[in-house]
């Protein structure tokens, strides 16, 4: 079901100065930033050989990152995996009573279709579903 890890996301307050610390600090690929106003963020993708991480800024103060950063900080917020169809990630993992925050996949960044488990179903840690291309 899963064919890679696609990136590991992390909720900052600055894209700004956290594209600079990874960008010219560490000297990460940036892709550009997107908006994707459905889950109020602005996007970052970085980089550096086949590992990419996606930065995450809130643009309103009742987006799922903001609540995320006013509970437990900046820092990794989820882990994304890359599936070759999303619909039927979802569907295999209801089946087998795994918990979903999405029941059907929505719109990503970067052209992808996304789908998150809930951490309660994935040992704590926020696990995102991501088909690309789309």
């Amino acid at each position: 079901m899963l064919t890679k890890i696609n990136h590991i996301g992390i909720a900052v307050k600055s894209l700004d100065e956290s594209i600079t610390f990874y960008r010219d600090n560490l000297g990460m690929l940036f892709a550009g930033i997107e908006v994707v106003e459905e889950q109020k963020v602005r996007v970052a993708m970085l980089q550096v050989g086949e590992s990419k991480i996606e930065l995450l800024e809130p643009t309103a103060e009742d987006s799922p990152v903001a609540r995320f950063i006013e509970k437990n900080g900046v820092g990794i917020h989820h882990v994304a995996f890359e599936v070759e169809d999303v619909e039927a990630a979802i569907a295999k993992l209801s089946e087998e009573g795994v918990r979903m925050i999405d029941q059907k996949p929505r719109c990503g960044a970067h052209d992808t279709r996304i789908a998150f488990l809930h951490p309660k179903s994935s040992g704590g840690v926020l696990t995102e579903l991501c088909q690309c291309g789309h």
